[in-house]
């Protein structure tokens, strides 16, 4: 038997992530930049056996027949590499919400190839581990990185150049997100069903995509230049341009609830009145507030008065994907 512990962190795309390219592989229709959460973390163990029949995945103390047959999936493709058939039992521990557009799946899937690959012995690059990671989930490409990210389109068929790099490390610029979390349940539609409901029927989806390397290069540009106002414009647009293209599909995806609203509003009026602050949204109802460091109580207190909000969660930039010691793991 073989195993190990890993740690990956949630992250959350400042230049969004939505719809996938043709094919098998879980390629993006477009690039994306995100920042790495401290806050956020997954922990993974995988353990591999000779003796087992099948994979055994318990996430948060649960087992889904939908979860294990992706982890099996992506699993498979560390095995393939490994030369080995055993099958693994893995458990995953999230410190967040599960599946509420907290972007749980791309820290778990991050730590789950950590861990695989650490356990198999196999010393993958982290540039290995982000196209893998990337299979499972597409924004878990992201997480194998701290700090700022960069996520390639790419463009061979089979996606061995769709993968993360880091830009930036998180200390260089320790900015802060403050999260208004407006419900912990579980979203309804999935990133994955969402995605392809808005490039099936979208009328907007082709402008969305045709606009994305614009969003990219601003994005590049004021993060090395440490504008925050000009990374602030940009995020918002390239957010609201995001979910602008799922409401249009038929149906419309809506993942706002009317708290999520409300917490944009409020991060509105926060940024005229000269806080540096402002907001994106993931696929779900949480707000994601990045704020420069001596803004962070202010922005916690409006959002946490702000009805419907039910947890307020406060983090700055997070590590990239580790193997942990025995001892370290929670």
């Amino acid at each position: 038997m073989s195993r190990a512990w890993a740690r990956a962190h949630a992250n959350i795309a400042l230049v969004k992530y939505w719809g996938k390219r043709p094919g098998p592989f879980n390629l993006p229709a477009v690039g994306s930049l995100s920042i790495t959460l401290e806050g956020l973390a997954s922990e993974t163990r995988v353990e591999f056996d000779p003796n087992l029949t099948g994979d055994a995945v318990r996430l948060d103390g649960r087992s889904d027949p939908g979860t294990t047959t992706k982890v099996t999936a992506t699993l498979d493709l560390l095995r393939a590499r490994a030369g080995v058939t055993w099958r693994a039992t893995v458990e995953s521990v999230n410190n967040f919400p599960t599946g509420a557009g907290l972007a749980s799946s791309a820290s778990g899937f991050a730590a789950l190839v950590v861990a695989a690959d650490a356990a198999l012995g196999l010393g993958l690059s982290a540039e290995q581990l982000s196209e893998l990671a990337r299979r499972g989930s597409g924004s878990a490409a992201r997480s194998i990185f701290g700090g700022y990210v960069e996520m390639a389109r790419g463009h061979a068929d089979d996606g061995h150049d769709a993968i993360a790099r880091p830009l930036l490390a998180g200390a260089e610029w320790p900015l802060r997100v403050v999260i208004a979390i407006t419900d912990r349940g579980a979203k309804r539609v999935s990133s994955r069903d969402g995605m392809a409901q808005t490039a099936e029927t979208s009328p907007y989806f082709s402008a969305w995509v045709e606009g994305a390397e614009a969003d990219l290069a601003e994005a590049r540009v004021a993060i090395a230049e440490r504008d925050f106002d000009r990374l602030a414009e940009v995020s918002e647009f390239s957010c609201l341009k995001m979910h602008a293209s799922a409401l249009a599909a038929r149906p419309g995806v809506l993942y706002f609830n009317p708290a999520t609203i409300a917490a944009i509003q409020a991060v509105r009026v926060l940024r005229q009145d000269g806080v540096p602050v402002f907001f994106t949204i993931d696929a779900g109802p949480q707000v994601k507030a990045v704020c420069l460091p001596e803004a962070e109580s202010r922005v916690a207190e409006v959002l946490a008065a702000v009805p419907g909000v039910v947890e307020i969660v406060r983090t700055g930039l997070g590590p990239a994907a580790m193997v942990l010691p025995e001892h370290a793991r929670c």
